[in-house]
């Protein structure tokens, strides 16, 4: 009797075991380059704006923080970034339908827009160390995001377009444009003034009345799928990256800066026990939530620096170190789904 219980307990117990290693297997067996989601880009813009603010940290406040917390971070976007970049190289190459089909689709063919911010945050990262560098990258980033952005508002302006694929996922291109002067402000060339203002003037109009398009979506109609629930973030990015591409451009942070940052800072607060529960399945989408997260944090540290106070920078401060903790997170959550092969499983 007692073999006997001891050998059904022994079943029970390794059965879970014996089922996650066969999925695990399963998954590796049917993942493919070819389902590597131009989403994940999002990471590179993520890791990017979380070493521009470690760096803004140490302008604004000192010794206190060290500098090379920016350099590695900086450094390990630039490697998601290139290991992404070739990932995705290779799925146009062997599967070029595949990519095609992401560019048309309605919401996903918006994510593009993550690789054009990806060159333009990576400029700024890797032009601290090389200046030619950094401004090829810029220009490369630039006109991939202008093209971009009008492609899109050529598609729009089409017609026949569902009011449920108006998701936050529409603003990207918009606020790529708005990454144009955030990150080129020191930009040498005697043009890029003029192109500073362009891209603002594409961006914040854009990024504008597109976030009034699916505030009336999602006040409207169905709630978002559980999976794209994360992308709800990206309703705080036009905020707080105009805050920085107006601060940029002007040279001062006065009272309308201020308010772009506030109100941006107001959305987090509404949206955020929306995305951060349990009940939202983890996923690639979940990066969507990086660079909104950043490019607030990174207002904040601005916002601190010039107006001064110590709530204002321990706010700052803390904002800081809990987007490199949920950085971190996502980090280490999508390392995992890659090596059991779950990552690029369709």
């Amino acid at each position: 009797m007692t073999n006997s219980a001891t050998s059904v307990l022994t079943a029970i117990d390794t059965r879970p075991a014996a089922a996650a290693s066969t999925a695990a297997t399963t998954a590796a067996a049917r993942a493919s380059i070819k389902n590597l989601p131009v989403n994940l880009f999002a990471a590179v813009m993520g890791l990017s704006g979380l070493s521009m603010g470690w760096r803004l940290a140490h302008t604004e406040f000192g010794a206190v923080v060290p500098r090379v917390v920016s350099d590695v971070i900086g450094l390990f976007a630039t490697f998601v970034f290139v290991v992404l970049a070739i990932g995705y190289g290779a799925k146009l190459l062997r599967h070029p339908a595949a990519v095609k089909a992401e560019f048309n689709h309605p919401i996903a063919g918006n994510f593009f827009g993550t690789i054009a911010i990806a060159l333009l945050l990576q400029s700024a990262v890797l032009g601290h160390y090389n200046d030619t560098l950094g401004q090829v990258m810029w220009i490369a980033g630039t006109v991939a995001t202008l093209l971009l952005a009008a492609h899109v508002v050529s598609r729009l302006l089409g017609g026949n377009c569902h009011p449920a694929h108006a998701v936050p996922a529409w603003i990207i291109p918009g606020v790529a444009a708005l990454d144009i002067p955030v990150t080129g402000s020191h930009m040498p060339m005697a043009w890029a003034g003029e192109v500073l203002l362009l891209s603002a003037a594409v961006g914040s109009v854009m990024a504008l009345v597109l976030f009034t398009m699916i505030l009336t979506r999602l006040i409207q109609h169905e709630p978002l799928a559980p999976a794209m629930t994360p992308s709800l973030l990206i309703l705080v990015a036009p905020f707080e990256v105009g805050f920085t591409a107006y601060v940029n451009l002007t040279g001062r942070v006065d009272l309308f800066a201020g308010l772009l940052f506030y109100f941006g800072l107001f959305l987090f607060l509404v949206l955020a026990p929306k995305v951060f529960r349990r009940s939202v399945p983890f996923g690639a989408g979940w990066w969507a939530i990086g660079f909104p997260l950043a490019a607030m944090v990174n207002a904040g540290v601005v916002y601190a620096g010039v107006r001064g106070g110590w709530m204002l920078k321990l706010l700052a401060g803390e904002m800081l170190v809990g987007l490199t903790v949920v950085l971190f997170v996502l980090t280490v959550r999508t390392v995992r789904r890659l090596f059991n092969g779950r990552l690029l499983v369709a």
